[in-house]
């Protein structure tokens, strides 16, 4: 079966993220009131799989994040 898999992948909190200070702090000087911004990774493919859920679990811990430092959330439907 195939499937529409999205994946989030983004620094464990207390962690720096460097880009996302340079555009808060953009924003800050374009007169906006931001805190805390944060730059996560977006991934959307399709999958061919019987079992999607392992194997996008798979796949974030072996390629698409570090789990030292990420964490990661992912959805899944069927595509139609």
């Amino acid at each position: 079966m195939k499937w529409k898999v999205n994946v989030i992948v983004r620094l464990k909190e207390g962690l720096n993220d460097p880009e996302g200070r340079v555009i808060q702090n953009a924003l800050r000087n374009l007169g906006f009131n931001v805190e805390n911004l944060r730059v996560p990774k977006y991934f959307e493919f399709e999958l061919e799989s019987e079992n999607p859920e392992r194997e996008a679990e798979e796949m974030c811990r072996k390629l698409l994040a570090n789990p030292l430092i990420h964490e990661w959330e992912y959805s899944i439907e069927p595509v139609s």
